[in-house]
């Protein structure tokens, strides 16, 4: 073997041990890539963001039809309650900030796939045939008999209505008449059939209703920042595929339908 052949042979040799070596790991990501463009993704998100991301999960699926988006609606407390017992969730969209807090700092979020979807204002809502309700100050009149809120415990919307009540002095006057309700589409329900009075809402609720009607929006002086925050869970197994949606919901074709459901981009 001449010295031109030697170096022919051993050229060979050493690109076949490195194809060899590489398949594998070329396979694995060939793999890791198709898995999650068929991912199905499930989203634990607020009840109030229902009929804006139903419109995004078809326009989302129209371009990646091998991603099937599942939701799980619900009071943001509760979700993030069954997320720290384990439950299934990709993603997270809370109606307040405390609650994806409280997953950031135990480590149960995707690092660097946190942000702010969107923004609301808080406002009061009565029966559509109600007179005489002008602000905040006439629930504190006789006819006024029950107040529907979220559940302050595990309901945001509970806890901004509670703190738009104490700033403005009217709290401990208005509190007997409280109907608390598991989230704030319970509370919207609860005004429209007329079992309560008066109800505290996020005005995209009060929005997509024809029962009802908004008296007033809320100072937002008086209370927290109404926003919410969305992540990828740490535990999605399929993360490539839970942060691709989650990037869409701050593009701007997502972003135009949370505007036109009455959001607030942030």
């Amino acid at each position: 073997m001449n010295r031109r052949q030697f170096f022919a042979f051993v050229s060979a040799t050493v690109a076949s041990l490195l194809f060899t070596v590489s398949l594998p790991l070329l396979t694995t990501s060939i793999s890791t890539v198709t898995a999650q463009s068929n991912a199905s993704l499930l989203v634990s998100t607020a009840a109030s963001l229902k009929e804006a991301m139903e419109e995004i999960k078809t326009n989302y699926q129209q371009s990646k039809p091998g991603v099937t988006i599942n939701y799980n609606f619900g009071a943001s407390g509760a979700l993030l309650q069954q997320i720290q017992q384990g439950a299934p969730a990709d993603i997270f969209i809370s109606a307040g900030k405390k609650q994806v807090d409280t997953l950031d700092q135990s480590g149960k979020l995707a690092v660097g796939t946190r942000s702010i979807l969107a923004k609301n204002r808080l406002v009061l809502i009565v029966p559509k045939s109600t007179v005489g309700i002008t602000s905040f100050f006439n629930l504190t009149k006789d006819n006024i008999k029950k107040i529907a809120i979220g559940e302050p415990r595990s309901v945001p919307a509970g806890q901004y209505a509670e703190q738009v009540l104490q700033k403005l002095g009217i709290f401990s006057k208005v509190k007997s008449k409280f109907v608390y309700a598991n989230n704030v589409r319970q509370v919207l329900a609860a005004v429209e059939s007329g079992n309560a009075d008066a109800g505290l809402v996020y005005r995209t609720d009060a929005k997509i209703s024809n029962k009802v009607k908004t008296v007033v929006a809320a100072d937002e002086k008086y209370h927290s920042p109404i926003t919410y925050p969305m992540a990828v869970l740490k535990q999605s197994k399929n993360v490539v595929a839970a942060t691709d949606f989650v990037n869409y919901l701050s593009g701007e074709q997502a972003k135009s339908i949370l505007k036109k459901y009455g959001f607030i981009l942030p």
